[in-house]
């Protein structure tokens, strides 16, 4: 029996002399809430596209259960890809697209699709369906992308920034009902994001992409308690800190302080004249893919 895994492997899109995704490989297994972070740029939305095939990888392969997902509608029926509307980006009789065609084409192209559970998201989110989708704010876009995604049913689920726009009261919405949808359903979703902060609690892992690289797939407290910023004195610092993994190091004058991600085995020798601090999930994606400062 083949198991329940969405796999892609040795992933590369060029666009141009330029590769987006340098082979990248990657399993989501079934039941998981992953986060997908990195740089504007870094590749996180190509990497979705592929996965879901709305767009072809120049090399590699991608399966679902088994079953290659290009061109293949029993593969797709297990994904939903609901991406950031672009109302910009209709011409013609797409300009008078109103949210429930919208929804209406969804539940076409969805097996799966929850009409009751879309009513009840529409009607939470009070989105006016028969508004055109021209119309919609930012906000009521996120939340348009957000119904399809949950109403999909799908077993992947991917959500590409989903609470751009939305105010704190409706994110915090947005994502108790994501770990309802989760408790109840098993599904794996990906959440590709930039505030980390806010959503770091829902992953039970983390996906780091920079500059088109996998540079870190794990759950996300084990990453976490293998992480630390050094403080002190700089002398200190590098004493105490000496042969482990400094992902970002800031001095100011004498002072300097260091993120460490440790491994197996290791720890800092700490004594009086520094100080040892955990680090959150955004601390540490800024130590890894961002630049020293000082």
């Amino acid at each position: 029996m083949t198991e329940e895994k969405l796999v892609c492997k040795n992933i590369v899109k060029t666009y141009g002399k330029t590769d987006v995704l340098q082979n990248v490989d990657l399993e989501l297994e079934k039941g998981k809430i992953y986060g997908l972070i990195g740089r504007n740029g870094a590749g996180k939305t190509t990497l979705l596209s592929i996965l879901s095939a709305q767009n072809p990888a120049t090399k590699g392969t991608v399966t679902c259960n088994g079953m290659p997902v290009w061109e293949n509608r029993e593969a797709l029926e297990h994904i939903c890809f609901s991406r950031e509307i672009n109302p910009m980006g209709t011409t013609g009789q797409g300009n008078a697209y109103r949210v429930k065609d919208y929804l209406r084409a969804a539940a076409w192209y969805m097996p799966n699709w929850d009409k009751e559970m879309a009513e009840r998201l529409v009607k939470e989110f009070n989105l006016d369906t028969k508004k055109k989708v021209m119309k919609l704010s930012k906000g009521m876009l996120s939340m348009l992308t957000i119904v399809i995604a949950l109403a999909s049913k799908a077993d992947y689920t991917f959500l590409d920034e989903p609470v751009a726009g939305l105010d704190v009261v409706m994110r915090e919405y947005f994502y108790r009902v994501l770990l309802e949808e989760f408790t109840e359903s098993g599904r794996t979703f990906v959440i590709s994001t930039h505030i980390i902060e806010e959503a770091a609690d829902i992953f039970e892992e983390v996906i780091m992409i920079d500059k088109g690289k996998i540079i870190v797939k794990e759950n996300t407290q084990d990453l976490l308690d293998r992480a630390v910023h050094v403080s002190g004195k700089a002398e200190e610092v590098d004493a105490a800190t000496s042969g482990l993994n400094a992902m970002r190091v800031e001095k100011m004058g004498r002072s300097k302080g260091v993120t460490v991600l440790l491994k197996e085995g290791e720890s800092v020798q700490k004594n009086a004249d520094i100080t040892v601090q955990p680090v959150s999930l955004q601390q540490l994606f800024v130590a890894m893919c961002g630049k020293e400062v000082g």
